[in-house]
């Protein structure tokens, strides 16, 4: 068997090859664009990852050189925030929790479902559609943690709804903890501290 000259050929998005000669133009115009642009912006990216990851760890270590004159060793758990001496500048080393529901959050939207059966039956829709707004996916196809824990802070004293929201807090698990280092800048004319981002769009 001949074996296949490669360079003939580009592999496409369901990792076929089509010949270069079967290609139209413009499409390998716009493939050469954004190879381009991906090894430009790319390694910036990496760096940006990069000095994230060695600013935490050195913030992280500033704070266990800073509790050794008292003699303790100080928690991971918890946000820190450091000021330059002039104050114009502010790093936060913050922790976020995320939060997954198990299967017990199915117990509970049914329980609510109940609830809100019995109490629209003679009434309008509307408490029913905010209500269930809380359990709308995302675009990744999540639910938000924070709008469903929301509906915790509604004083209602319906029994069923009591039972609902235990099961709520009961579904709820930390699935994991993720540093975040966030830079600001003072802006001199009203002393508001601006966040600093890599972001392209910003």
């Amino acid at each position: 068997m001949n074996e296949i000259d490669l360079s003939q050929y580009r592999q496409d998005a369901r990792g076929n090859l089509i010949p270069i000669a079967n290609i139209k133009e413009v499409d390998l115009l716009r493939d050469e664009l954004v190879m381009e642009i991906v090894n430009t912006l790319n390694p910036l990216f990496q760096e940006v990852r990069e000095a994230k990851a060695n600013a935490i760890a050195d913030v992280r270590a500033f704070v266990d050189l800073s509790a050794e004159k008292y003699g303790v060793k100080p928690s991971k758990k918890g946000n820190v925030t450091l000021y330059s001496f002039d104050g114009k500048w502010r790093i936060t080393l913050a922790m976020n929790d995320v939060m997954t529901f198990d299967e017990r959050l199915q117990a509970a939207k049914a329980l609510i479902d109940e609830c809100l059966n019995e109490w629209t039956e003679n009434s309008r829709d509307e408490l029913k559609i905010i209500v269930n707004q809380a359990f709308d996916v995302n675009k990744e196809g999540k639910i938000s943690v924070v709008k469903v824990l929301g509906l915790r802070k509604l004083e209602i004293q319906d029994e069923k709804w009591q039972r609902a929201m235990t099961a709520l807090t009961d579904s709820v698990h930390t699935q994991a903890t993720r540093e975040y280092i966030r830079l600001h800048k003072r802006r001199d004319e009203t002393g508001e501290y601006v966040l600093m981002t890599a972001d392209l769009g910003k």
